[in-house]
């Protein structure tokens, strides 16, 4: 059985399991104020140009999804999200157990623009309604998509123009910046978000991701809310430890470029036999629309998501690709659907 379910099947890089063990019996301060979270987020503040951006290494998306908003908002504030979006279909309601109604936009292609976003203000009018104040978006998204550096541009414009806070989950921000289609670069995010952060757990790490906080307002007493909803991990040194590793040279970028690449190879390999897609994606997820008959018959041997019925017959599943995937088993896999697809 192969797993094309999802990219964080696999453990670590074994240069950040290397030194994990080569620092083992060092003593260190702990809650992340060790040497190693304190160099991985200057290394991470100097990557991303902003000396003066406050970064966070928490252990996972969701935690870090439900600590920044629940922190950035008031209690009688919304965040809102496309319908795809991970905190609307896939946190078990961590926002709005929080107190923050999620504001779900019907969108075909994953990502929010200045007019889905109006629409949800223009029906939202006044104190008999919650008030939507954070923008949330993924990149890439849900389905596949990243955002351009206009679309990014333009949320941005919109969102400062109506005191909005935009708030981006990076949890495969590493695939979006190798995509072959992005032209956004990691130092441009904090000129054009207010929060974001890049995730570790799907690219090559343990677990971990690095909020970066880019708008002074939010930045005020954030460790307090860390703390609050369980996420300062006592022996922080394992977050900084891999991002230091991660980010010390390429390793984190020639990580997501390797996913892009076997997630484009599994995608011209499918085209070839003539498989449309449920997107166009450019990162590592992939939906193609196959045969009900042969998936059957591939799950026998690879793991995969069904997502969505199209017809009778046919259903797009989801194939992730990772870190670590192989040519092989890319290979593989379109060689026994060329075996099923009868």
């Amino acid at each position: 059985m192969y797993n094309f379910r999802t990219d964080y099947t696999e453990g670590a890089h074994p240069r950040i399991l290397q030194v994990l063990i080569e620092t083992n019996l060092e003593q260190e301060e702990g809650y992340g104020e060790d040497r190693f979270s304190m160099q991985a987020i200057d290394l991470i503040k100097e990557k991303i140009g902003q000396p003066d951006a406050a970064v966070h290494l928490l252990t996972g998306g969701t935690q870090t999804n439900l600590t920044a908003i629940s922190a950035f908002l008031r209690p009688h504030e919304a965040a809102i999200a496309a319908s795809t979006g991970h905190i609307f279909t896939h946190e078990t309601g961590a926002i709005e157990a929080t107190g923050h109604k999620v504001l779900a936009v019907n969108t075909g292609d994953g990502k929010l623009n200045p007019s889905l976003i109006k629409q949800v203000l223009d029906e939202h009018t006044d104190e008999h309604m919650v008030k939507p104040k954070l923008v949330y978006i993924s990149n890439s998204t849900e389905i596949g998509t990243i955002y351009k550096k206009s679309e990014l541009q333009d949320l941005s414009n919109f969102c400062r123009g109506q005191n909005l806070i935009l708030y981006m989950d990076g949890a495969r921000l590493g695939s979006a910046l190798c995509s072959k289609e992005n032209d956004l670069e990691l130092s441009d995010l904090p000129g054009l978000v207010d929060a974001f952060y890049i995730g570790g757990t799907k690219n090559g790490a343990l677990l971990g991701e690095a909020l970066v906080i880019c708008r002074d307002s939010l930045k005020e007493d954030f460790r307090f809310h860390i703390k609050q909803k369980g996420g300062l991990l006592a022996k922080g040194r394992v977050l900084g430890i891999q991002f230091l590793e991660l980010f010390r040279d390429h390793l984190f970028f020639d990580l997501a470029a390797h996913a892009n690449k076997m997630a484009e190879l599994l995608k011209t390999e499918l085209s070839q036999l003539g498989i449309q897609f449920l997107t166009e994606s450019p990162s590592n997820q992939i939906f193609p629309i196959l045969p009900n008959a042969a998936i059957s018959e591939l799950q026998k041997n690879y793991g995969f998501h069904v997502w969505e019925k199209v017809d009778q017959d046919h259903s797009a599943i989801r194939l992730v690709t990772s870190w670590a995937t192989k040519e092989q088993a890319v290979k593989g896999f379109v060689e026994d659907f060329k075996k099923f697809n009868v």
